[in-house]
């Protein structure tokens, strides 16, 4: 009797053993996996910038996973449909679900500026990698940064490149009303000003604006040499299309990055003909060109546009620091990633008091030739 209550002990501990191991080895198997978060405009007419940064988001995540990472990453890809609004609602879906560590986002100034502070108050580390308002690090939140340029940086040696040519003299401005158009309004103006240009009129209308034909009258009246648009593809293009209704194609257009996009050629048709965009330059490096040939081996069915080595590189930062910090402490986190000197795919990577990237850029210029965008 007293051997088999022992065997029946000496069975009991083996499966109390077993089961342990099991549930630790699933406790460790579920430490080990992480997720990050993505948001970008994946729907509407801002579509294809959101697509391309996606696919830089997750590629990086896929070679992190090839590569001997210490955690299993899964990218959780949210739309924003450039609305803030609707990027409220992914922010907080990634904020409310504690398997995310860090997220990266957004095309458009006005989602991040309404997204960031539920980031903040979450304290979770948040890389902007597209929009380019000065607002959003000006606020100095200490979980956010931003690996691209401001409008500021890509406004100015447009503006002064455009006065240094001398053909333009006097320009019309026309933008959306949002921060971002309010911004490109203010800067570009006081770049081509300073330069010696004149602005000779401006005028903002409200994003999903379809007619712009009456501003475009007022613009005309006043003899512009060119017309320059603060907004975004959509209406962008609308207004290409309209100047020329009004006789007014034979003006070039500019802009910077938020026009530059085949959706604005295939909106405005025709008329895209001659649009200018001035676009933050990357200095190529064998990094960049690892980068490039990875994305083009993908096959992903959506060009890699002028975002997705900035989504790339801000997800490359959040996997570096979580690797070197471990999960536990958001706060070092991100102080890590203000401190840190990444040498990626865009150089030497750096942030200021701020978080914005101490990254000094240079434009190129691209201009639309039967039906394409190409550089100048």
């Amino acid at each position: 009797m007293q051997n088999r209550r022992s065997a029946l002990i000496r069975v009991s501990s083996i499966l109390a053993g077993s089961l342990f191991a099991i549930a630790l080895g699933a406790a460790q198997a579920q430490a080990d996996q992480i997720k990050l978060g993505f948001i970008g405009p994946l729907s509407g007419g801002n579509a294809q910038q959101g697509l391309g940064a996606r696919n830089g988001f997750l590629l990086a995540i896929e070679q992190a996973n090839a590569s001997g990472y210490p955690h299993q990453v899964e990218g959780v890809v949210l739309d924003d449909a450039s609305d803030p609004a609707v990027g409220v609602s992914a922010a907080q879906k990634l904020v409310n679900d504690p398997a995310v560590v860090a997220a990266t986002g957004h095309w458009n100034s006005s989602v991040a500026l309404a997204t960031i502070p539920v980031f903040n108050r979450s304290q979770m580390p948040f890389i902007v990698w597209g929009a380019v308002s000065p607002k959003i690090t000006e606020q100095n939140f200490p979980n956010v940064t931003r690996v691209t340029p401001t409008l500021v940086n890509e406004n100015k040696p447009l503006a002064e490149a455009i006065a240094k040519q001398g053909k333009i003299k006097k320009i019309a401005i026309i933008s959306d009303t949002t921060d971002y158009g309010a911004a490109n309004t203010k800067w570009f103006g006081d770049f081509f000003k300073a330069a010696g240009g004149e602005v000779v009129s401006s005028d903002a209308a409200a994003v999903g604006t379809t007619d712009f034909r009456a501003m475009l009258t007022t613009a005309k009246a006043a003899s512009p040499d060119a017309v320059y648009f603060g907004g975004v593809v959509t209406e962008a293009a609308l207004v290409r299309s309209q100047m020329a209704d009004l006789g007014m194609g034979n003006l070039p257009m500019y802009g910077i990055s938020g026009i530059y996009d085949p959706k604005f050629i295939e909106i405005a048709g025709a008329a895209a003909e001659g649009t200018i965009a001035g676009t933050p330059a990357v200095q190529s490096n064998p990094k960049l060109e690892e980068f490039n040939k990875a994305y083009e081996t993908k096959a992903f069915p959506d060009p890699a546009g002028s975002y997705a080595k900035y989504a790339y590189e801000a997800t490359q930062i959040l996997l570096e620091v979580i690797k070197e910090k471990g999960l536990d402490d958001k706060e070092a986190l991100s102080k890590a990633i203000r401190d840190i000197h990444h040498d990626g795919i865009l150089g030497d990577v750096s942030f200021d008091a701020n978080g914005q990237t101490n990254m000094a850029i240079d434009i190129d210029m691209f201009v639309v030739r039967n039906g394409k965008w190409e550089k100048m």
